[in-house]
């Protein structure tokens, strides 16, 4: 695919992982649509920087714990921005839960949102397209297991598996791939350091930061032969497997 005046959907793309690949995106010259639920004011701030590379940009809200928000958003995007080529999953909850605190509600939300919403976007996205490309973002301890987000990883193991359905449902026309990033960057309200104490865990013995993420992402953007991959972007951390 040549990046240049394609059309993305980037959910989550207000904070973190979602604004450097929409920013990686508006390098390529891509126009992008920005995604988000409760940072109104920061898809704002980022569409106006992406303004000034000179694409087009826009922001839409959705609330995916609302399935018939997450089901009309495509249809919304279209609307506002014109036919799309490309959708970026990268919107979720990470919330601490043991499997001793997981309820029937926690899971519903995090399915909801983390693997749900995902799915419904990709169904409709392949919808009105006869040609794109689809990047779901998982986790790297999707390899092994995380006692400590029991619901969360429950849900990214649903959404592996709903990369590798869809990327068959939808071939040759549409790829489906997933990138599963490691420590790439310290949860809300931590600082580096935390990363740093976690490294000598990792066969690569250091951790990664955003650009690893937005190289992996643009090599699945631009390579026309990969579909139904999970690209482990995480320093080795899923050779070893195992509880986090």
């Amino acid at each position: 695919m040549i990046l240049k005046g394609q059309t993305a959907l980037v959910t989550g793309a207000a904070q973190r992982i979602g604004e450097a690949i929409a920013r990686a995106l508006a390098e390529q010259q891509v126009n992008v649509i920005v995604h988000y639920h409760r940072s109104s004011a920061r898809a704002q701030s980022l569409c106006e920087s992406l303004l000034a590379r000179g694409i087009r940009a826009f922001y839409l809200k959705a609330d995916f714990d609302v399935p018939e928000e997450a089901e009309s958003l495509i249809a919304r995007a279209r609307a506002e921005a014109g036919p799309i080529q490309i959708l970026i999953n990268s919107a979720s909850d990470f919330q601490p839960e043991s499997v001793d605190q997981m309820t029937h509600a926690s899971l519903i939300h995090n399915v909801t949102v983390n693997a749900w919403a995902p799915f419904v976007l990709t169904r409709a996205f392949a919808r009105q397209t006869t040609r794109g490309k689809v990047i779901n973002f998982i986790d790297a301890q999707v390899a092994g297991s995380d006692l400590t987000h029991a619901s969360y990883i429950l849900s990214k193991h649903l959404l592996a598996q709903l990369t590798t359905m869809t990327a068959l449902r939808y071939a040759p026309a549409i790829t489906v791939n997933a990138v599963a990033p490691g420590l790439i960057l310290p949860p809300e309200g931590k600082d580096e350091s935390y990363l740093d104490g976690l490294t000598g865990s990792l066969p690569l013995k250091r951790h990664g930061g955003l650009a690893d993420i937005t190289r992996a992402v643009l090599f699945l953007l631009e390579s026309d032969f990969v579909t139904g991959q999970v690209v482990y972007v995480d320093g080795g951390r899923h050779l070893i497997g195992g509880p986090r």
